[in-house]
């Protein structure tokens, strides 16, 4: 590693560099249970022309490389279990350009969200991509984040037009344009987004901005089942109306939320609603929805126009994961997800709480179900080997009668290491093609290596 370490200091200052067990052990592990493993060094590039340096040492030595944003991931995407070299994209952090006429802007890898969303509100525009977390917007593209704004805008890879990436061998190219469409070439920018730095490492990311909404209108409604709540979302998006955010939250969560975030809110499956758009259009839209929930026995509607109590509902929505966290000290928590049809959407919540049930652990299930994504959330206790194999068991439960019924093992937290070994049953021989791709991409297998698939 010596030699490894001469090189890197012959392309980067020494502050760049770092060995520091603490700083390892940062890097060593994502938010959920999955083992931890240290990196061998942390880099921090500052530039395209740094990773590329960076890429060519780790060519030259065959050093795994595993990108980092803020630690966000939730299937051990950035954990560095062959070690090696960890790369913090921590000080590329700069909004590059803001084309406000093109509803386009352009930031390097380490911005994130919350950051981007400040410098975009001087200028009327937001980004739509809500993962809860504030994640880095070169961590959302690594694993076509979505969350809560999906079922109105799209996800990850919908706002993406162009990315510089800087490939295994140090070269860099650009996937895209600035165009709202092309019928040129490959399409580059969908298999590099997603491709969760097993293909390259972004640079630069060119994404599609909207204007903020005229009008926000958000509700929360509680039902007396399950199966009313999901039905309710169903017959809103059959019916057309141009929600824009539609969470459903269990009576476990709505416990946790209610601690956590000091609310009173009823503990009966809830649904979470935003209503974007000009305030006569959205009255028209809501009007619509109160009659849809009141044929799906709705008990409660309550509205929040006002933008405190607005930011304050979707809040408690995006800390549900950290509530239960707080109130489980000393466990770690397993946040999976799969994602069905919307047709598939009642029996999947129904399936998946009744096998919940059955384990005596704790947990709760959450889901942006616009979209037919759901997410369950438990909290095990690690050094208990009986409940940390009951929830595996769970997990894989809960992804087979996804896939049985035309779904997908993640809708939007990735594959990493956590999904791996369903994507065979996923995609059967299109998996092959894959595996060609990241061959000839990265024949080393330097890049992120073991995560989505395994290469020899």
């Amino acid at each position: 590693m010596e030699t490894v370490l001469n090189a890197l200091k012959r392309k980067l200052s020494d502050e760049q560099i770092t060995t520091n067990q603490t700083v390892r052990e940062l890097h060593s592990r994502d938010e959920t249970y999955h083992q931890t493993s240290l990196p061998d060094v942390v880099v921090y590039p500052k530039s395209t022309k740094d990773v590329s340096h960076i890429m060519e040492v780790a060519q030259e030595f065959k050093i795994p490389i595993t990108p980092f944003g803020v630690g966000t991931s939730l299937e051990g995407h950035v954990i560095p279990y062959q070690h090696g070299i960890s790369i913090d994209f921590s000080l590329m952090n700069k909004i590059i350009e803001i084309k406000e006429s093109d509803l386009l802007v352009t930031v390097q890898p380490g911005v994130t969200r919350e950051q981007l969303n400040k410098e975009l509100k001087k200028y009327g525009l937001f980004f739509s991509v809500d993962p809860g977390a504030n994640a880095t917007i070169g961590g959302m593209a690594a694993t076509n984040a979505s969350g809560t704004t999906t079922v109105k805008y799209g996800v990850m890879r919908d706002q993406v037009r162009d990315i510089e990436v800087v490939l295994a061998d140090g070269s860099v190219i650009h996937t895209g344009s600035l165009a709202a469409k092309s019928a040129s070439g490959y399409h580059l920018n969908g298999l590099f987004v997603g491709s969760e730095g097993t293909l390259g490492c972004f640079t630069e990311i060119t994404l599609q901005v909207y204007g903020i909404p005229e009008h926000m209108v958000a509700a929360r409604a509680t039902f007396p089942s399950f199966t009313h709540a999901i039905d309710a979302v169903t017959s809103i998006i059959h019916a057309g109306v141009p929600i824009a955010r539609v969470e459903f939250v269990d009576e476990a969560s709505m416990i946790q939320i209610n601690k956590f975030s000091e609310t009173d809110y009823p503990v009966e499956p809830t649904l979470f609603l935003e209503f974007h758009g000009n305030e006569a259009g959205l009255q028209a839209d809501v009007d619509f929805t109160k009659e849809i929930m009141k044929d799906n026995k709705c008990q409660e509607f309550i509205f929040e126009t006002d933008t405190a109590a607005r930011n304050h509902l979707w809040h408690a929505r995006h800390n549900l994961a950290y509530a239960y966290v707080h109130d489980y000290v000393g466990k770690k928590m397993m946040l999976t997800d799969v994602a069905v049809p919307i047709s598939e959407l009642a029996n999947a919540v129904t399936f998946a709480r009744k096998e919940l049930d059955k384990l005596g652990i704790p947990g709760g299930l959450v889901g942006h179900v616009g979209d037919g994504n759901f997410h369950s959330l438990i909290m095990i206790d690690m050094a208990n080997t009986e409940e940390v194999q009951k929830a595996k068991e769970f997990n894989e439960k809960i992804v087979l009668y996804a896939l049985q019924r035309g779904g997908t093992c993640t809708g939007e937290h990735g594959v990493g290491v956590g999904k791996k070994q369903y994507q065979q049953l996923e995609h059967g021989t299109a998996l092959g093609v894959m595996k060609q791709i990241k061959k000839v991409l990265d024949p080393n297998n330097i890049l992120n290596p073991n995560k989505i698939i395994d290469i020899e």
